[in-house]
């Protein structure tokens, strides 16, 4: 059964479903914001909405009620388009906002133009009926707009002007039919908990200058320390800029666990070390192997199956090859979630092997950690409590706005003497306040931005439940694919089996391959489809679906469902635009 749309408003649409959701949904949700927002907010958005739309515009300004602003020339000495003459943002300029002096007035306006501006974005993305890109080639971008910076200030009319073409030209990553990665769709209480913590614009090293961020913090890391299994959520933890660097936290920890001297000594004081990973892991690992002067090369790809799944016998077999050459094994990342098929490690058996052979036991579930939260869908993360450190990124399938990033660490304390430097100017040891909540001497960062109030805002409007209940509509959504498609005339899916995550990949054949006999000829022509479909979707706007190669395997979708706006409708039409846009291929 498909969810409640989100367009929803009052007892008129209380009934309604996201699959009979109208494309025409939002501007009827807006008709009603006019009449129920004070101020006249509510007819703004519409007249925003309909800007550059010709009969949809005259529209709009006819159902303006009488005490909305008239637009009256600014009175300005330049030709412009400015609107509001009490504004007249011609004549004034960023040094006419605060802080100068007596600012406070027009700064309140112009940052309300600016609301404006992004409250009909956000409506405009929700809508169906709009493009998920207006796309143009950088070449065609670069000359449509001029984007140089200059010697001399432009004007506020200039900078809202400014505002609105990078919207225009932006991907709207909120729009239901957006695909493309897992970092899709916008929450509205994520979005006010980023606009918050913009404005607070303070540093997370500290208790001193981020007093509440820095508790917040605290508790949320316990909690999620909870929810990964271990006794009364122990440990330590931190928010990072991605996973990516999560995961080289925890290359970090790991080589310093082992070899502790290597902070003061650097590399010449180690011997040979390797890292084990599987082949199909994030690129962040052989990253973080460059980074950290462990080299790329001693970065040890483990075999996987047919599902994409690290084969534990082969984990076993290369740890005791590499103990022969007389190299000392220090790291063995596991995937709960590997990045193309999203295929869940057995990850008991690879514990086992790690364990066995005192190897670091990270596990990078920044994609599929959400599983936890889930009742029906948490056992297939079962053996991540064993685990040495853990990487979540809730900007992904929790749909927090980016970045949002966590790794967590079972030992309490080993960040600490890992990273700390004990900068007297910063961290102070004669402070008046329990030490233990100044983060930042356990981080490599100094500056480090707050990406945890809006993970605890959206945790607290949508509770535990909230969460479980959208990580099952996404997994539900994929199955609802995988389905349509698996028997479906010009598909193939790349996989064997029913996908245990939310990654659903398939290869879409025109009429022109699928009764190709010449294997090799059959794959050289499909390794073209799917960037050519994908070509096709920008330019006319409508969806956005990722497509790659890996080992093997030529160019095929990868298919991610974490939007929270897409329904069972939005599904059918991904298909149903495949086969329009390819059929002729």
């Amino acid at each position: 059964m498909a969810s409640p749309g989100f367009w929803s408003l009052g007892a008129d649409n209380a009934g309604a479903t996201a699959g009979s959701q109208s494309p025409s949904t939002p501007r009827a949700w807006c008709q009603a914001a006019a009449q129920k927002l004070s101020g006249g907010i509510g007819s703004k958005l519409c007249a925003l909405l309909s800007v550059g739309e010709g009969e949809k515009a005259a529209e709009a300004a006819a159902k303006l009620p009488p005490e909305s602003e008239a637009a009256v020339p600014c009175g300005c000495n330049k030709p412009c388009n400015c609107s509001k003459a009490a504004a007249g943002f011609c004549d004034l300029y960023s040094t006419d906002l605060l802080p100068a002096l007596d600012g406070d007035a027009k700064t309140m306006t112009f940052l309300q133009e600016v609301v404006d501006i992004l409250m009909a974005y956000i409506v405009e993305s929700f809508d169906r009926e709009t493009k998920v890109i207006d796309f143009h080639y950088p070449n065609e971008l670069l000359q449509m707009n001029n984007w140089e910076l200059q010697g001399e200030p432009a004007s506020l009319d200039d900078i809202l002007i400014s505002c609105r073409a990078t919207l225009k030209y932006a991907i709207k990553t909120a729009h239901p039919r957006y695909f493309n990665q897992l970092s899709t769709g916008l929450d509205m209480v994520g979005l006010a908990a980023d606009w918050l913590t913009s404005t607070a614009n303070t540093n997370m090293f500290t208790y001193e200058v981020a007093p509440v961020f820095v508790l917040l913090e605290y508790v949320t890391l316990k909690k999620m320390r909870e929810i990964v299994g271990w006794p009364e959520g122990r440990g330590d933890g931190i928010f990072s800029p991605g996973g990516a660097i999560s995961n080289m936290y925890a290359m970090l920890l790991a080589r310093f666990k082992m070899f502790p001297e290597v902070k003061e000594k650097g590399m010449s004081s180690v011997p040979r070390l390797v890292a084990f990973t599987s082949e199909h892991s994030h690129f962040s690992i052989k990253k973080g192997a460059a980074a950290l002067g462990i080299g790329t090369e001693s970065v040890i790809c483990i075999k996987v199956d047919q599902s994409g799944k690290m084969i534990p016998a082969d984990l076993e077999r290369r740890i005791l090859e590499a103990k022969q050459k007389g190299f000392f094994l220090f790291f063995g990342s596991r995937t709960g979630g590997n990045t193309g098929e999203g295929a869940l490690e057995p990850l008991f058996a690879i514990t086992e092997v790690c364990k066995k052979y005192s190897v670091w036991m990270p596990v990078d579930v920044s994609e599929t950690l959400f599983l936890l939260m889930s009742r029906r869908h948490k056992w297939k993360l079962d053996g991540v409590d064993r685990a040495n450190s853990v990487t979540w990124n809730p900007h992904k399938m929790m749909s927090v706005p980016l970045q949002c990033s966590a790794l967590l660490v079972r030992e309490e304390g080993l960040m600490q003497n890992c990273n700390q430097m004990h900068a007297c100017y910063l961290f102070q040891q004669d402070k008046h306040y329990d030490l233990s909540y100044d983060t930042g001497d356990k981080a490599l960062q100094c500056g480090r931005h707050v990406d945890i109030f809006k993970l605890w805002l959206m945790w607290r409007a949508k509770g535990t439940i909230g969460f479980e209940a959208q990580i099952d509509k996404c997994l539900e959504l994929s199955e609802y694919l995988y389905n349509k498609i698996k028997d479906r005339e010009g598909y193939e899916m790349v996989f064997d089996g029913k996908p245990q995550h939310t990654n659903v990949c398939f290869w879409y054949l025109p009429p022109g391959i699928r009764y190709m006999q010449d294997k090799e000829e059959r794959k050289k022509h499909l390794s073209k489809v799917a960037p050519v479909i994908k070509a096709r979707m920008m330019e006319y706007g409508t969806t956005m679906v990722s497509y790659q190669p890996q080992g093997d395997k030529v160019n095929f979708f990868r298919m991610v469902i974490s939007n929270p706006a897409a329904t069972f409708e939005d599904i059918d039409f991904l298909i149903e635009e495949i086969e329009r846009l390819g059929q002729d291929l």
